[in-house]
C-alpha cells in the first residue's frame, strides 16, 4: 500500500489522514472481522481511491504549468517581435517624391554658372534653393508631386520663372532656360557748373528793370546767388553808369540843382547847368565805381542788395535799412559793409575837387555827402523790399 500511493506536497491533509486510517484498519480489525465490517471498509477504500485518482489528475495538469514557470532547467521560448515598418502614408509619400533637373544658358547656348535657382511647390513644403554648376546645370531631388515653380535669377540677367506639374516619382527634365540680358539704364544728370550758373544769374541781373525801364541791377532775388567775380563787379558798375536811364536821372538832378541854385558858384545858364550835370554824374559814378567795384573787389564783398521777402514787416524793414552797413561777403557770410561806407566817404571827399570853392566845407561836406548817399541807399532798399520787387521784370 505504501508502494502504491505516493503523496506529495500537494496532497491535502484530510486525504493523508484517510490513507492512514486505511493502513491501520486491518490491525484494529484483526481477529474480529465480519461481513459488515469488511463491506464498510471496502466502501471506504473505494471512496479514497476515487478521490486519490481525481487528485492525481489535478496534480498532473497543474505540474506542467508550474514547471514551465518555475523549473530551472526549462527555458521559455518567446517569439521574436516583428520589425517595425514606417506608416503606410509616409512610405507612400517617400516613394512619390520626384526630381527636377535642368540647365540655365545664355542667348548663345552657353551654360551660366553661379545662377541662383529656386524651386517652390504648391504643396506645403519648404522652398529649395541652389546655384547652377559650371555648365549651368542644376538638380533638385525630393520634390513633392504637384504643381511647382522654377525661378532663375542672376545679376545682369532678366529673372525667369517656369511652371509645370510633377507626377509622383517622376524625374522631370526642364527644357534649357534661356536667360536674357537685362536692359542697362544709364541715367546721366547734367548739371551746369558753378561758373555757368553764375554767368546765367549775371545775365539776368543786367536785365532787371523796374517797369521795364529803370535799371535795377544791384538787387538779387535768388536764394543762393553765386558771388560776383571782380570782373563782373566792374562790368556791372560800367553798365549802371552808362545806362541811358542813368544819364536821364543825372540830368533831372542837375536841373533841380539849377532851379534851386544849389552850388551857386556854378552860376546859371547852360554853363552852370553843365557844371551841375558833371558834378552830379561824378558823384554817382564815383560812388558806384568805388563802393560797387573797386572796394568790393579788394575786400571781397558783394555790392548787391539781397531781397529778404519773408518774416514780419518790422524785421524786413530793419533788414533793409541795415544793409548799407551789413553786406554779404564773397564767402556767403554776413559782415560789416566796409565797401559801402568807405565808398560813399571817398565819393564825398572827391567831390571837394570839383565843388565851387565857396561851397566847399572840407570834412563837413565829405561826411554830409556820405550821409546823404547812405540814407538814400537805405530808402531805396526799403522800396526794394516792399514795393519795387513787384514791378521788376526779368528777375532771377
Amino acid at each position: 500500500m505504501k508502494a502504491a500511493v505516493k503523496t506529495g506536497d500537494a496532497t491535502p491533509e484530510w486525504l493523508q489522514w484517510g490513507l492512514r486510517v486505511l493502513r491501520n484498519l486491518p490491525r484494529t480489525a484483526h481477529g474480529t472481522l465480519s461481513i459488515p465490517v469488511v463491506s464498510r471498509a471496502a466502501a471506504l477504500a473505494t471512496l479514497f481511491f476515487f478521490v486519490t485518482l481525481v487528485n492525481s489528475f489535478g496534480s498532473a495538469a497543474a505540474a506542467p504549468s508550474r514547471h514551465f514557470h518555475e523549473g530551472p532547467s526549462v527555458q521559455a521560448i518567446v517569439p521574436a517581435a516583428p520589425e517595425s515598418s514606417p506608416p503606410a502614408g509616409a512610405q507612400l509619400q517617400q516613394e512619390s517624391y520626384g526630381t527636377v533637373t535642368g540647365r540655365a544658358v545664355d542667348q548663345n547656348g552657353n551654360g551660366i554658372a553661379g545662377m541662383d535657382v529656386q524651386i517652390r511647390s504648391d504643396q506645403k513644403s519648404a522652398t529649395q534653393e541652389m546655384q547652377s554648376g559650371e555648365d549651368g546645370r542644376f538638380h533638385f531631388d525630393r520634390v513633392p508631386p504637384g504643381a511647382f515653380h522654377l525661378t532663375t535669377t542672376a545679376e545682369g540677367f532678366v529673372t525667369r520663372t517656369i511652371s509645370n506639374t510633377l507626377r509622383p516619382g517622376e524625374d522631370y527634365v526642364a527644357p534649357p532656360i534661356v536667360m536674357s540680358l537685362a536692359a542697362v539704364v544709364t541715367v546721366v544728370r547734367v548739371s551746369p557748373s558753378t561758373e555757368e550758373i553764375a554767368q546765367e544769374e549775371f545775365k539776368d541781373l543786367k536785365q532787371q528793370r523796374v517797369l521795364g525801364i529803370v535799371p535795377n541791377f544791384y538787387v538779387s532775388y535768388a536764394d543762393e546767388a553765386a558771388s560776383l567775380t571782380p570782373k563782373r563787379k566792374f562790368e556791372l558798375a560800367l553798365k549802371a553808369t552808362t545806362d541811358p536811364v542813368t544819364t536821364l536821372a543825372v540830368s533831372a538832378i542837375a536841373g533841380v540843382d539849377q532851379a534851386t541854385n544849389r552850388f551857386s558858384g556854378y552860376g546859371q545858364g547852360a554853363q552852370g547847368y553843365a557844371k551841375r550835370y558833371g558834378a552830379s554824374y561824378a558823384n554817382l559814378a564815383s560812388g558806384l565805381w568805388i563802393g560797387g567795384a573797386v572796394l568790393p573787389s579788394i575786400l571781397k564783398q558783394d555790392p548787391r542788395y539781397f531781397y529778404k521777402g519773408t518774416g514780419s514787416k518790422r524785421s524786413r524793414f530793419l533788414y533793409a535799412v541795415s544793409r548799407p552797413f551789413i553786406c554779404k561777403g564773397d564767402n556767403q557770410r554776413w559782415q560789416p559793409n566796409y565797401s559801402s561806407v568807405l565808398g560813399d566817404l571817398a565819393a564825398g571827399g572827391i567831390s571837394n575837387l570839383y565843388i565851387p570853392e565857396r561851397d566847399r566845407h572840407g570834412a563837413r561836406l565829405t561826411f554830409e555827402n556820405a550821409g546823404i548817399a547812405l540814407g538814400t541807399t537805405a530808402a531805396i532798399n526799403v522800396l526794394q523790399e516792399f514795393v519795387l520787387h513787384r514791378f521788376t521784370s526779368k528777375r532771377q
